[in-house]
């Protein structure tokens, strides 16, 4: 399954016997599944097929379902009066006549002729035949909001794959610049090899062991295999076409990490070490921007 984007938005309307449905369905990106139904009462049945619907189609994101009746006259429709009006109306005519000391009785004619007094009903539904109509509709907007999230989803691919790009020009620039630091990363271990041969009684092994430990130290090669390691595998998990988000957001902290390490080891070596650290702080935050446009992964 291509990549999607936890963000998207579908709307659909569907005439029905009874009047007009109309679904809404708004998705923003979160950790979890998180799902909030707002329905009228009529279609409290309909709602668990809803959302098992829903689990089958959005495996994370804050999601927000809300349905609207417009019940609507139609041919067939019946008449009927509206009696909690026509009862109002009795009540405050007896009232006016008992006040005023009038003989008089209401007049049904007069009555009926107040807007509202009578309503054309369309005809009532089954609770299985509207639940029916409201699960086509919800599969109708899943299918819109489907496409809305790819949609969002190949813009978001994009835009990372570009990211990696440039992180694996920066490694190819540190790299360069590597060599030209490494005589520098060489005096440096010198410097400390010597303090360490002017102190008394030192042990041979213990200088060799130490001075292997600094040169692990120093240089960046590693750092930078993995770093472009990382930026391919991201590569390959948008590739994948799976569930992304999570595996996205371990990869970009390890990235997080070999860059830390390479800033962490350039300063103090002159010239060379300066650019590198320009290149690491230009890694850096283009894993931040990947990681802007993951928290949108699905």
């Amino acid at each position: 399954m291509p990549i999607r984007s936890m963000t998207g938005f579908a709307r659909v309307s569907r005439p029905t016997p009874a009047g007009e449905l109309t679904v809404s369905i708004k998705t923003v990106n979160h950790r979890g599944l998180d799902m909030h139904f707002h329905v009228p009462p009529e279609f409290d049945a309909a709602e668990p097929a809803l959302r098992s619907a829903l689990r089958k189609r959005v495996s994370r994101g804050h999601v927000q379902v809300q349905l609207f009746f417009r019940r609507a006259p139609v041919s067939g429709g019946e008449a009927a009066i509206n009696e909690a009006l026509l009862s109002s109306w009795l009540a405050a005519f007896r009232a006016a006549a008992q006040r005023t000391g009038l003989r008089c009785e209401p007049d049904l004619n007069q009555a009926l002729r107040i807007p509202g007094m009578i309503e054309a009903r369309a005809p009532e539904m089954a609770d299985e035949a509207l639940a029916a109509e409201t699960l086509a509709a919800f599969s109708v907007a899943l299918e819109d909001l489907e496409r809305f999230r790819l949609r969002e989803g190949g813009a978001i691919e994009t835009e990372i794959r570009s990211r990696t790009a440039s992180v694996r020009s920066l490694v190819d620039e540190m790299e360069s610049i590597r060599g030209r630091a490494l005589p520098h990363f060489q005096n440096r271990l010198r410097d400390r090899i010597s303090e360490l041969l002017n102190g008394a009684h030192l042990d041979p092994s213990r200088v060799a062991q130490e001075a292997a430990v600094l040169a692990e130290r120093s240089d960046i090669a590693e750092e930078l295999v993995r770093l472009r390691t990382h930026a391919d595998q991201v590569d390959s998990l948008l590739g994948a076409h799976g569930e992304a988000g999570k595996k996205l957001d371990f990869l970009l902290q390890e990235m997080n990490r070999e860059t830390n390490t390479i800033l962490s080891k350039t300063g103090g070596i002159g010239e060379p070490g300066l650019a590198l650290t320009d290149l690491g702080l230009a890694a850096k935050a283009e894993i931040d921007r990947i990681r802007e446009q993951s928290l949108n992964i699905e």
